[in-house]
């Protein structure tokens, strides 16, 4: 298919400077009378000249026509057997039968679906900030934490001293207690 494609490429691409040439020479004036503009003329290849090699569509496959239909007898399914039936179909990891790998294979540990993820800052990083209130928003703009729609949690790691505002999703009990000793107020987001 890929070959007839080539050639039928090719075939348009080698005729096209003589089409133009054709052209030019139909809508060229034979008088000195003002010419009237030609019509564009497309030389190139593109998708408005371009056909269906033949053989790029294969007929469905006719199956219980009879011994001459060039598919008798057993219908292009070989001999008998599992992949001769009707209805037959596999799936990822079928090994005909044999107990499959994935099921022998043990299985340990729990992944809850209702476990949350926050994104970690210490109060080091939050020391550098100057703005009040600390929102995520904030945080995404400096560049300390990637996402501000996702959960934002502050460690107690480092001191601060400024008495700030921090609007977070949650917080250690350590860096809620230095964030009000510094003078500063912990609001907790309900997201």
């Amino acid at each position: 298919m890929r070959k007839k494609l080539t050639q039928r490429v090719k075939t348009i691409l080698r005729k096209a400077p003589q089409k133009a040439a054709a052209v030019k020479a139909v809508s060229a004036p034979a008088t000195k009378e003002k010419a009237k503009p030609a019509a564009a003329v497309s030389t190139g290849i593109g998708l408005h000249n371009l056909s269906v090699p033949s053989g790029a569509h294969k007929p469905r496959k006719l199956l219980g026509r009879g011994s001459s239909s060039g598919h008798g007898k057993t219908s292009t399914r070989g001999s008998k057997g599992q992949t001769s039936r009707s209805g037959r179909a596999t799936y990822p990891g079928f090994e005909g039968g044999q107990m499959p790998l994935i099921r022998k294979i043990p299985k340990r540990g729990f992944t809850s679906i209702f476990r949350k993820t926050y994104q970690v800052i210490n109060l080091k990083d939050l020391q550098k900030i100057k703005d009040t209130p600390i929102t995520p928003e904030v945080l995404e703009q400096r560049g300390l934490i990637k996402d501000k729609e996702k959960p934002v949690k502050v460690l107690g790691d480092g001191e601060i001293k400024n008495p700030v505002t921090v609007s977070v999703h949650a917080a250690s009990k350590a860096a809620a207690d230095k964030i009000k000793n510094a003078g500063g107020r912990l609001e907790i987001i309900n997201a």
